[in-house]
C-alpha cells in the first residue's frame, strides 16, 4: 500500500481489523483523519502526507486551496499566521460538502486549474493568492500577492488574469488596486506591510533590494526597504536580530552605511501593527 487508502478498502485486501489495530500500535500505520490509513513509510517519505491522504477522503474534484495551497506553492511564510491548523479545500459548487473534523470546505462556482505539486492536488499559484487576498485585510493581502510573485511560482499577468475572473466576487476590487504595487523583491510580509504604510502615508514609492556599493564597485549590503536618490533606508527589524552575533553585525553594517550618507530607520512589529502613523512620520522626516 503506497498511498493513503480507507478501512474498507484494507478489509477489501485481506486485512483483519486486529490486524489494522496492531499496525497502528505498532506505529506501521497511521490515521491521519478518521477511516483514512497511509502507511507510516509513505507518511515518512511524502512531504505532505496528511493532505495526501485528506483527498483519499474527499471527492475527487476537491482541490487543497487558501492557505493550505500556499505552502505548497513555496509562499506560506507570507500568509498571516493563526492558530487554526484546519485544512482548506475548494469543491465546485454542487458537489456534496463531506463534513470531517479539522477540514474547511470552500465552495465556488468558479473554474479552478488543478495544480499537482508533491502528490497534492491544488490550486494554482495564481488562484491560491488570489482567493487568499481578496479575503484577507489589506495589510494581509499585499504580502500575499509579493510572495506568490517572489516564489516564482507565477507572475503579475497570471495574477492579474485570475483577478479578471474573480470579476464581482467580494474584495476583487481590492486585488486589483494593489496589484498596482505588488513586488516580488519582499522577504518577509512584514516588509510588504512596512512598503504599504509607506505608501499609504502619501510617501513615494520605495525600492526594494537595493545594492550599496564599496569603493570597488562590489555590493558591500543590500536595504531591504528605501529611496535610493534620497539615501534613506527602511527595514523590519524581527527576532531573528536579538542575536549577539546578529546584533554585532547590525552595528558594522549600520556604521558603514551611515559612513556613505545613509540615513537607517528601523522598525518592529509594535510599529507596524500598532504605530503607523509613526513609522510614517520617522520616514517623511528622514526623506525630508
Amino acid at each position: 500500500m503506497a498511498d493513503a487508502t480507507r478501512y474498507r478498502a484494507l478489509r477489501d485486501s485481506g486485512i483483519t481489523e486486529g490486524q489494522i489495530r496492531g499496525r497502528i500500535d505498532r506505529g506501521q500505520l497511521w490515521r491521519p483523519f478518521n477511516d483514512t490509513y497511509l502507511p507510516a513509510t509513505s507518511a515518512r517519505q511524502l512531504p505532505h502526507a496528511r493532505l495526501n491522504a485528506l483527498l483519499v477522503r474527499l471527492p475527487p474534484a476537491a482541490l487543497i486551496c487558501r492557505q493550505s495551497a500556499a505552502p505548497l506553492h513555496g509562499f506560506g511564510d507570507f500568509v498571516a499566521r493563526t492558530t487554526d491548523d484546519r485544512v482548506h479545500v475548494l469543491l465546485p459548487a454542487g458537489v456534496p460538502r463531506p463534513r470531517l473534523r479539522g477540514v474547511v470546505v470552500h465552495e465556488t462556482a468558479l473554474p479552478a486549474e488543478p495544480c499537482l505539486v508533491d502528490g497534492v492536488w491544488c490550486t494554482s499559484p495564481a488562484r491560491t493568492a488570489v482567493d487568499l487576498a481578496r479575503t484577507s485585510n489589506r495589510m494581509d493581502a499585499l504580502p500575499v500577492l509579493d510572495g506568490a510573485l517572489r516564489s516564482g511560482r507565477c507572475d503579475l499577468d497570471a495574477l492579474a488574469s485570475e483577478v479578471t475572473l474573480h470579476f464581482g466576487l467580494p474584495g476583487v476590487v481590492a486585488v486589483r488596486a494593489l496589484l498596482n504595487v505588488v513586488d516580488a523583491g519582499a522577504q518577509c510580509r512584514q516588509e510588504s506591510q512596512l512598503r504599504l504604510i509607506a505608501l499609504d502615508g502619501g510617501l513615494p514609492r520605495p525600492q526594494t533590494q537595493i545594492r550599496v556599493l564599496d569603493a570597488s564597485f562590489v555590493t558591500r549590503y543590500v536595504i531591504d526597504l528605501g529611496w535610493e536618490q534620497s539615501r534613506v533606508g527602511a527595514e523590519y527589524d524581527g527576532r531573528s536580530h536579538l542575536t549577539a552575533q546578529r546584533a554585532q553585525h547590525d552595528r558594522e553594517r549600520h556604521n558603514w552605511l551611515s559612513s556613505q550618507g545613509w540615513r537607517m530607520r528601523y522598525f518592529t512589529a509594535v510599529d507596524i501593527y500598532r504605530r503607523p502613523r509613526h513609522v510614517v512620520a520617522v520616514l517623511r522626516q528622514a526623506l525630508t
